[in-house]
């Protein structure tokens, strides 16, 4: 994020806020951080179009260690902070990263994940001190360094990952151009407006900063000169009454944190004023239509939902009202130009699913794997796909069905699974679902459900039988689970996708699937 401007402007209004401890940075200091660490990597020797990683939890730090990024020409990956240290040793040697920030609480991760990368010349410890010449402490290393601009400055931008959730996760590179950090991108200047970003708001980040939509809303958020309140971690409670504490005016949630504030006690959804709600976005995964009508009724149509993958393939929105009309939506383009295709990419009518393929709106690759670029895009070259299914209505909205790497085979019968999870999950006694295929000897597949149990709710044979009743009365026979299991909790990341892969493996062990 750039901060120039602000930091003369409005040099004593705090940038931002940590939720927790109230923590605040103006955006002077914010601006003299973010410079002396661009410093840093120039001392260091990194160039524009080098490559650095962050690991490490929300914190204060954080946005700092984004921006001197931002200013340095510099690709910067953001690490989902629950990886462990081979997940993060594989992420850092793939992003050719030269330098890795991370905190006292992933410090040790870090420190074993380092090992393996002789890539990283130097690793930083953001909130603490260092212990040796290749791990240094952030305030010892830029102690002394400039809080004015370096004298090269070029705008840099995250180079971020898939989740892996589908496999293995791909850093997605899109071209950088040669243009001052104060110069701002056309993509902000859609959003800005497309969300009503103004200045003087005040903007609630309840998701992880490491995931591409957060950082593109507290990105805009301190661009526009507005205050950006940092959750550490979502607590459906603990975000209404910071809605009513900082009078937020915009925020961005996914649906499960829609789906736990719906089940919050009704005395604790009252509690709370949250009057000053202007517009709450939404994204990164399907959200249930029983969901999205709740919260609507709720806060009002100030709702707004749009899709587009990390790779910036395309861009569909709507608001309140367009939802409203077109039940179930994603929206319609606004960006790139979209195809519905069959498996022999033929157009599918209107109405009929299939894989979801834009002409790129932005072009993108995925870094140093030319063969899963290549995979995701069409014979032709001209279009790409992250293998999401869905329709097209005679309006031209796009609805989503589920993603092509979980559709379930069963007896020659292709079954997406969201369906079922978005009906699982509005039943009053389930917290969470997954469904999935696992392996039947005659269908060659048969849908599973693993479910998440509400606090208090006991997993029992006969709670299992009144989910598949409760399905049953609403999904054609084939979509209804055969079989439920119970969970403590389901692997779901922060940032709201279901980490799926990690429950479907234990039912399938060394079988081949072609499911991947």
């Amino acid at each position: 994020m750039y901060t120039g401007k602000h930091a003369r402007l409005r040099p004593l209004q705090p940038a931002f806020i940590m939720a927790s401890t109230a923590e605040a940075v103006t955006y002077r200091e914010l601006e003299a951080r973010c410079n002396r660490l661009a410093h840093l990597f120039r001392k260091r020797g990194l160039k524009r179009l080098d490559h650095y990683s962050i690991f490490m939890e929300n914190n204060s730090r954080y946005l700092e260690c984004c921006g001197a990024g931002e200013r340095s020409g510099l690709y910067f990956t953001c690490v989902n902070s629950y990886l462990t240290a081979g997940e993060l040793a594989y992420i850092l040697d793939n992003s050719c990263s030269r330098v890795l920030i991370t905190s006292t609480a992933k410090l040790a991760i870090a420190r074993e994940a380092i090992k393996q990368c002789e890539r990283i010349e130097l690793c930083i410890v953001a909130d603490g001190p260092g212990e040796s010449e290749r791990i240094v402490g952030l305030e010892e290393a830029t102690a002394g360094l400039p809080k004015t601009p370096i004298a090269d400055e070029m705008v840099g931008t995250a180079m971020l990952y898939s989740s892996g959730t589908t496999g293995r996760p791909k850093g997605i590179l899109r071209p950088l151009p040669e243009q001052p950090p104060s110069q701002q991108m056309p993509l902000f200047d859609f959003l800005l407006k497309l969300w009503h970003y103004r200045e003087g708001m005040v903007y609630l980040s309840p998701a992880p900063l490491y995931h591409s939509a957060p950082q593109a809303a507290v990105n805009l958020t301190i661009r526009m000169g507005g205050t950006a309140i940092i959750m550490e971690k979502f607590d459906p409670e603990h975000y209404l009454a910071l809605v009513e504490k900082w009078g937020i005016t915009h925020s961005q949630l996914v649906p499960t944190m829609f789906s736990r504030l719906l089940k919050l006690p009704e005395e604790a959804r009252t509690r709370y004023d949250l009057s000053s709600l202007e517009i709450a976005i939404h994204a990164a995964a399907p959200c249930p239509a029983l969901v999205k009508e709740d919260m609507i009724k709720w806060w009002g149509p100030i709702i707004h939902e749009y899709y587009g993958a990390t790779e910036g393939l395309g861009f569909t929105a709507c608001d309140s009202e367009e939802w409203l009309a077109h039940r179930g939506t994603v929206g319609k383009v606004l960006l790139g130009d979209l195809h519905i295709l069959d498996e022999n990419m033929r157009e599918c009518p209107i109405g009929t699913a299939g894989t979801v393929w834009f002409k790129t709106a932005s072009p993108f690759e995925y870094f140093n794997d030319p063969a899963r670029t290549k995979e995701a895009r069409s014979p032709d070259g001209s279009m790409s796909t992250v293998g999401d299914v869905g329709y097209v209505d005679a309006d031209g909205y796009l609805y989503l069905t589920d993603r092509a790497t979980f559709m379930i085979i069963s007896g020659g019968v292709n079954i997406y699974p969201q369906e079922c999870e978005n009906l699982l999950i509005t039943h009053p006694k389930i917290a969470d679902a997954a469904v999935f295929g696992v392996p039947n000897s005659d269908l060659g597949e048969e849908v599973k459900a693993v479910v998440q149990p509400m606090p208090g709710i006991e997993p029992c044979e006969e709670l299992a039988a009144e989910l598949i009743a409760f399905c049953s009365r609403s999904l054609s026979r084939q979509k209804v689970p055969r079989s439920i299991d119970f969970e403590a909790e389901l692997p779901r990341l922060p940032t709201g996708k279901l980490y799926k892969r990690l429950l479907r493996d234990r039912y399938w062990g060394n079988k081949t699937s072609r499911i991947v």
